[in-house]
């Protein structure tokens, strides 16, 4: 098997207000004009890593042996390459700013390691490393 592409679909409470929070942080838009109540999407990094949001409902309907558990442990921690520990330092504010939760304050940890773990307004988990 030799795969094109991979993304990552999400399912949220309220698709307007993750919106807001990615766009908030940088994440660029992947939906064209069209925004609808129930999904929107994202095109994360240079090399356009995509990350597909349903609403709740949507994403049950679709995945109909799965229902997406939005107050447990995720599955899946994405990560974040910072250039620098001042990138870093300032996606943590700006995810603080945008609604997001700071897991961790951004430390150094490990040789040559700096960063942060944060979640999404629906406890995605995501880290900002500068390596």
């Amino acid at each position: 098997m030799k795969p094109k592409q991979i993304w990552a679909n999400l399912a949220v409470k309220d698709v307007a207000r993750t919106r807001e929070f990615y766009t908030a942080i940088g994440f660029t838009s992947n939906e064209g004009d069209s925004k609808s109540n129930e999904l929107c999407s994202f095109k994360i990094g240079e090399s356009g890593f995509v990350v597909n949001i349903f609403s709740y409902q949507h994403f049950k309907d679709v995945a109909k042996d799965a229902t997406p558990n939005l107050t447990g442990n995720n599955e899946v921690m994405f990560t974040l390459w910072a250039d620098s520990r001042a990138e870093a330092d300032a996606w943590a504010t700006e995810v603080s700013q945008a609604g997001g939760t700071l897991l961790t304050q951004p430390t150094a940890f490990g040789p040559g390691y700096y960063g942060f773990d944060f979640a999404d307004p629906d406890g995605h988990r995501w880290n900002v490393f500068n390596m």
